[in-house]
């Protein structure tokens, strides 16, 4: 099983301005690297490496690794574009929105997440401290912090890269684990199956149904304070939609990663409420949102 764990790191004044200075380096060269990658016809890794790894190391100062990485980036998204195409995610061939995405070259934000291997970032869990790479060097002694479980579950079973991200000034390792599943069933006896839509977010063949009315009411309240701050544009009014921001996304997220929760714990016969109620989380009985 594949869990994403968020860690928070407590950077220093002084490490928070050397982590700002190599994303925006990072994406600055995966962004040239996109414009090289349209013009050459050189998506693939292979290709494009031949166009831009040395005039990335050089131009922008990036580590062996990085420069890899801001490379591999670049050929992810053309990839990802590529798919949303074949897909009509941005609507038929020749219409003007699909000319629009696939006429102009890949652009990565500033502030876009970039991975990290272990050659660039190493752990010291017993410190709560990690050594990171930086332009400015390697930098030690980073702080970080997380829920107790969740850092043991990072020690344990962490694999592969992680994303440094800065959301909101505040600054996140996105770490990947693989957790082995034990006690896994090949040969299931039963099955339920899961209706979702709007007006009930899911609805289980057991017959259980999760409203989503008040998911659509708090929408629609966070819709008319977007138009309100909108509307006023004053400094107070941005400070506090920015605020805001994010935060309807987060909590369908939260509301459906709860549900999804309780529908499993409902298909193992209740096994999992026991455990669900030691991580704090309301019995199943009493979810607001079920009917």
């Amino acid at each position: 099983m594949k869990l994403v764990v968020r860690v928070k790191l407590l950077p220093t004044p002084v490490q928070a301005a050397a982590l700002a200075a190599t994303l925006h380096a990072c994406n600055e060269a995966a962004t040239w690297a996109a414009q090289v990658a349209f013009e050459e016809r050189a998506a693939k890794p292979l290709a494009l490496r031949k166009h831009t790894y040395q005039q990335i190391k050089t131009r922008w100062n990036l580590g062996a690794q990085a420069a890899q990485h801001a490379i591999k980036k670049t050929c992810d998204a053309y990839t990802t574009l590529r798919a949303n195409l074949r897909n009509g995610n941005h609507g038929r061939p020749g219409s003007k929105r699909y000319e629009k995405a696939a006429g102009k070259p890949v652009a990565f934000r500033a502030d876009a997440a970039q991975p990290y291997d272990d050659r660039m970032l190493s752990w010291q869990h017993q410190q709560r401290t990690l050594s990171i790479w930086t332009v400015a060097g390697r930098m030690r002694n980073v702080a970080f912090t997380r829920e107790p479980g969740q850092l043991a579950v990072v020690a344990a079973h962490r694999r592969g890269e992680s994303d440094l991200l800065c959301r909101g000034g505040q600054w996140y390792l996105l770490v990947t684990c693989d957790i082995a599943e034990a006690g896994q069933n090949a040969h299931p006896v039963g099955f339920v199956g899961v209706d979702l839509g709007i007006v009930n977010i899911a609805t289980a063949s057991t017959g259980e149904r999760y409203s989503g009315r008040r998911l659509n009411q708090c929408r629609a309240a966070d819709r008319t304070l977007r138009t309100k701050l909108q509307t006023k544009n004053t400094k107070s009014a941005r400070r506090r939609a920015k605020k805001h921001a994010g935060k309807e996304k987060r909590r369908a997220r939260d509301l459906n990663h709860k549900i999804s929760k309780r529908i499993v714990a409902e298909a193992n016969g209740g096994t999992s409420r026991a455990s669900e109620a030691e991580r704090g989380g309301a019995p199943v009985a009493e979810s607001p949102w079920k009917i």
